[in-house]
């Protein structure tokens, strides 16, 4: 399962639920460096602003919080054929992956 990101729309802001949670992003892209951001709530709190989309490593990798999501969130290209995000390969090539 991936998680859909409407590149066209950034920054826009959706809800979603991972495991048996409810959480809101908000994508953002900055087009000066060709990167993309994400903004995590929960229950109307800000957990995190601007997380990077790093190809490979998961999201929030380095918070041990039990308010954040139980399941890795990982920007990866299965093909293996990419090594950043980027505008052009993101929702392409590079899918925002949701492992358990």
């Amino acid at each position: 399962m991936y998680i859909p990101i409407y590149k066209d729309q950034t920054p826009y802001r959706f809800e979603i639920t991972l495991g048996a949670e409810i959480f809101e992003f908000e994508v953002r892209y900055n087009a000066d460096f060709d990167f993309f951001t994400v903004d995590l709530f929960k229950d109307d709190e800000v957990l995190v602003y601007g997380e990077k989309l790093v190809y490979g490593v998961p999201l929030f990798v380095d918070v041990f919080d039990q308010r954040y999501p139980v399941l890795q969130l990982v920007p990866f290209d299965e093909a293996r054929n990419e090594t950043r995000v980027t505008y052009d390969n993101l929702d392409k090539t590079v899918f925002v992956q949701v492992v358990e």
